[in-house]
C-alpha cells in the first residue's frame, strides 16, 4: 500500500476526528491484540486525529478510565494531527468512521487505501463505524471499548497475512 514494509516494520495509524477517544483507545488495544498473536516485535501502531484542537494533550479522561478497568494503560497518550505527508510513513491507515474516512481519502495519493476499523470486524455490516462517545456517559466507551476488541482480531489476522 504505502511501502513502509521496507523498513521491515508494518506500521498502522488509527484516525479519529481529535485523537482523544476512539483513535488512541484502538491504538493501545490493538497493540494488546498483535501482541497477543505474536507480531508486537514486527508492528508499530500509532494514532491521530484529522482536527488539531487536542494536539499534545491526554486522552480524555473516560477513555483512559474505561481502557484501565479492563486492564489496559493509556496514560501515556498524547494527540497528534494526521497531515497529508502522514501517508509515506503507513502501511495502513484505519478510519473510526465515514466522515474521517472521506476526509483522509481527500488527502490521499490515488493509491493509497483508507479502511474503516470495524471493517476487519466479519460480525459488523459493511461500512460499520466506531461510534464517539464524546457527547455521552461511561456505556458509550464501553461500547467503543468493545468494537475496537472484535474489530482488532480482524486487523491482527490481517496483519499476520500481510507480513507472512
Amino acid at each position: 500500500m504505502m511501502g513502509c514494509m521496507t523498513s521491515g516494520t508494518y506500521r498502522i495509524c488509527v484516525v479519529c476526528l481529535g485523537n482523544i477517544c476512539r483513535s488512541p483507545m484502538a491504538e493501545v488495544v490493538l497493540r494488546r491484540t498483535l501482541a497477543d498473536h505474536g507480531l508486537d516485535r514486527r508492528v508499530v501502531v500509532e494514532s491521530a486525529g484529522t482536527g488539531g484542537w487536542h494536539v499534545g494533550g491526554p486522552m480524555d479522561a473516560r477513555a483512559e478510565r474505561m481502557l484501565r478497568r479492563h486492564g489496559y494503560d493509556g496514560s501515556g497518550h498524547r494527540a497528534r494531527q494526521f497531515t497529508r505527508d502522514w501517508f509515506d510513513r503507513y502501511d495502513l491507515v484505519l478510519a473510526m468512521d465515514r466522515d474521517n474516512q472521506a476526509y483522509l481519502r481527500s488527502l490521499a495519493p490515488k493509491n493509497v487505501e483508507v479502511r474503516l476499523f470495524r471493517s476487519f470486524d466479519p460480525d459488523a455490516q459493511p461500512g460499520a463505524e466506531v461510534p464517539d462517545p464524546y457527547y455521552g456517559g461511561d456505556d458509550g466507551f464501553e461500547e467503543v471499548l468493545t468494537l475496537l476488541e472484535a474489530a482488532s482480531e480482524g486487523v491482527a489476522r490481517h496483519v499476520a497475512r500481510q507480513i507472512g
